[in-house]
């Protein structure tokens, strides 16, 4: 068995897994529309402050909470951007799924679960 025919048949599979294809599909009409690009980026710009805060100080500060609630009911008014972070939120499940079973075919923690 060649270890990169098996590579290149799962990335065959991605290709045309429905998740992947979603998600390829929804960030290229992101990519394609410069204000959706910008609301995503605000967008990622708040979530990463809150994780900040989060991991710092213990808790989210009520004028970040009410960012991210301001900023989602805006990105819930709009298909594609909503489309785009349903789509990813599957693709990522897929993608951590595919990193535990290499991690676990390897026997070493190599994407840091501690496990």
């Amino acid at each position: 068995m060649n270890i990169y025919d098996k590579f290149n048949e799962l990335a065959a599979a991605l290709k045309i897994n429905p998740d992947v294809v979603a998600f390829r599909e929804a960030s290229l009409k992101i990519q394609s529309d410069e204000t959706k690009t910008r609301m995503l980026e605000d967008f990622r710009k708040i979530q990463l402050a809150a994780y900040k805060e989060s991991v710092e100080a213990g808790k989210v500060s009520d004028e970040t909470t009410e960012k991210m609630q301001n900023f989602a009911s805006i990105i819930k008014t709009n298909p594609d951007i909503n489309d785009y972070l349903q789509a990813e939120v599957r693709f990522s499940i897929l993608f951590e799924d595919m990193m535990k079973i290499i991690n676990d075919a390897v026997g070493v923690d190599v994407i840091g679960t501690g496990k």
